[in-house]
């Protein structure tokens, strides 16, 4: 039994549960939420950029205004 609206689990021939489906339009809101979490979980090890160098690149490639 599925007890919330709009979760549905995919299961495998013995009956495991191996995806979810979510109806977007209900949960669009946790959905991304989910998704925020999984990218910063998965980027966990990758190096740190410092925030000043990031605006640096971006003002000497003039994608970011030099008065900022």
């Amino acid at each position: 039994m599925n007890l919330m609206k709009g979760i549905n689990y995919v299961t495998d021939d013995k009956n495991r549960k191996v995806a979810v489906q979510i109806d977007l339009k209900k949960h669009g809101d946790l959905w991304e939420d989910f998704y925020d979490n999984l990218i910063a979980e998965l980027r966990k090890g990758e190096e740190k950029i410092p925030l000043e160098d990031v605006i640096r690149d971006l003002k000497n490639d003039g994608k970011l205004d030099e008065s900022i």
